[in-house]
């Protein structure tokens, strides 16, 4: 299987649990494009969004890809010379299914399986046996990752104190061996292995591991080492020789970022996946591939990385100069590259290159009254991203990604009033002028125009690309936020009426989001909770 990128397998993996479940005719277009790049894998990473059967609930109401589903996307990518793998969990991330009172008693603690649960292992006989129909790659990702509380639960309550790492293994062979009826060989993420030695951090330096787990781990699993986060050759070259101290063979699992919001960061996915890349040809790691995460929400669509979805295709094949790869990149896509990349929002925080920093996404919910996020604001934000629609304006009739255009072009409109609103809210509410309030009132009305412009182009990219389920959590998203401005609108219309005297939220006194005395309005920060964001109160 070794292509032209020198690695025996290179592909993409992309998220279909978090909300943004890709509809088959999206992930036939991604194949299309990844196909003609040059890479050759594809995983679809699900946590329960697909079908299995026996299990009704598994899935409910959450998009799963049934199997005809699978077997038509199965036999699409092979038809295009790619290996569709399937990437499931087998131990945690089962945040969904423990909502169903059917598997509460089979959970450990958070969305964590019960290990060593008879229940457990059936279910996880009957997702092989559901997946083994659909795909024709036995290779099989079994997650296992981020079990951070394993054995501290209901575990702990039927077995009392034990060694995690041991539970751990002990769970992972007895997983392995049921993988075995269908024939799979297995793949899982490595960094529990590495937490559990140092309490945490999976990428602490020299880090021991029990020699006799290591000597527990089955031969037919592989580790994968994940990480989206340095731009440091050396880091990822530290991090595959312990790996290589575990067991030879790693797998290699970059970033692109899509995760922390509406919009891309593709600047800092090139920088990052130039030194992971440099370093895998160096230790010669065969198998690599690039996540698409989309924590809280699935918002960034997956097409918009597609910059660095390039770049890292032509530095795979020995290509470096950037000159090079944007000249490339115009010709096959038709649009110029510098162009593309104005959907990290460049000109505004968020068009960092050496961090991640998402202001796109926490100014957005960041509450009008009580401002939880205000005092990361530097001053000058609002302007920016006018400057920000303004250039994408220009972009929105872009014969193929013009709808990515319209939707980014839309947020930056809604933050060009919001970002500075909160902080111009509470000058205008102490000095109490009325003609200032006056003018306070028609931003908030303005905001709710954009707010419902951004709306109506948010919702056709997502049904453009995915599945309807999932939509509904942007429903009360941004439903609940354009409810709220307006409520404050009404407020702040009492109080220029002489209907009330205090608005209470205005009266109190802010805290830095995130304590300790730091300078964030210089630092930036990086947070993507909805929940946390959105309100100090319990959601």
């Amino acid at each position: 299987m070794e292509n032209m990128t020198g690695f025996r397998r290179f592909g993409t993996m992309l998220d279909c649990s978090r909300n943004a479940v890709m509809n088959v005719s999206s992930l036939k277009k991604w194949i299309d494009i990844t196909a003609d790049m040059g890479f050759n894998t594809l995983m679809l990473y699900t946590e329960d969004t697909y079908e299995v059967e026996g299990h009704p609930y598994f899935g409910y109401m959450r998009g799963r890809y049934t199997q005809k589903e699978l077997k038509e996307i199965n036999d699409y990518a092979a038809g295009k010379g790619m290996e569709l793998i399937p990437c499931i969990q087998t131990l945690a991330h089962f945040n969904a299914i423990v909502h169903w009172p059917e598997y509460a008693p089979h959970v450990d603690t958070d969305d964590i399986l019960l290990a060593g649960d008879e229940k457990v292992y059936e279910l996880i006989d009957n997702m092989f046996s559901s997946i083994s129909k659909c795909f024709t790659s036995r290779i099989i990702n079994i997650g296992m990752d981020e079990a951070h509380m394993i054995g501290r639960g209901r575990y702990y309550d039927l077995h009392g104190d034990a060694d995690r790492s041991q539970i751990l293994v002990n769970h992972l062979c007895r997983v392995a061996e049921i993988g075995k009826k269908y024939g799979f060989t297995f793949l899982m993420w490595s960094d529990m292995f590495f937490r559990l030695a140092t309490g945490g951090d999976y990428y602490k330096k020299d880090a021991p591991i029990c020699e006799e787990v290591k000597k527990q781990i089955p031969d037919n699993v592989e580790l994968i080492y994940w990480d989206y986060y340095s731009q440091d050759k050396s880091h990822y070259n530290r991090m595959l020789a312990a790996h290589d101290r575990i067991k030879e063979g790693t797998w290699f699992a970059g970033g692109l970022w899509s995760w922390r919001g509406v919009a891309p960061h593709n600047g800092f996915s090139m920088k990052a996946t130039a030194a992971a890349l440099k370093s895998c040809r160096e230790r010669g790691v065969k198998d690599v591939f690039l996540t698409l995460w989309g924590d809280d929400g699935g918002e960034c669509s997956k097409f918009a990385l597609l910059p660095s979805l390039f770049c890292a295709s032509k530095l795979a094949k020995g290509v470096t100069k950037m000159s090079e790869i944007k000249s490339e990149f115009q010709e096959k896509f038709g649009i110029d590259f510098q162009r593309f990349m104005l959907l990290d929002l460049p000109g505004t925080p968020g068009g960092r290159t050496d961090k991640i920093v998402n202001p796109d996404k926490y100014l957005l919910y960041n509450d009008c009254f009580t401002g939880l996020l205000d005092s990361t604001l530097a001053g000058g934000e609002g302007e920016q991203y006018a400057k920000c629609a303004r250039r994408l304006s220009l972009l929105k009739k872009e014969e193929s990604w013009g709808y990515l255009f319209t939707t980014a072009g839309a947020l930056c409109q809604v933050l060009a009033i919001k970002a500075e609103l909160g902080i111009k809210t509470r000058t205008v509410y102490k000095e109490r002028d009325q003609k200032a309030l006056s003018a306070l009132i028609k931003e908030y009305k303005q905001l709710s125009k954009k707010l419902e412009a951004f709306y109506r182009a948010y919702k056709e990219q997502w049904f453009v690309e995915n599945k309807p389920h999932g939509f509904d959590i942007q429903d009360i998203r941004i439903g609940g936020l354009m409810a709220r401005v307006k409520s404050c609108t009404e407020r702040l219309q009492d109080l220029h009426n002489g209907k009330v005297d205090v608005i209470e939220e205005l009266e109190e006194a802010q805290l830095d989001f995130c304590g300790g005395g730091m300078d964030f309005a210089k630092e930036h920060i990086e947070y993507i909770t909805w929940s946390h964001i959105a309100s100090a109160n319990v959601l």
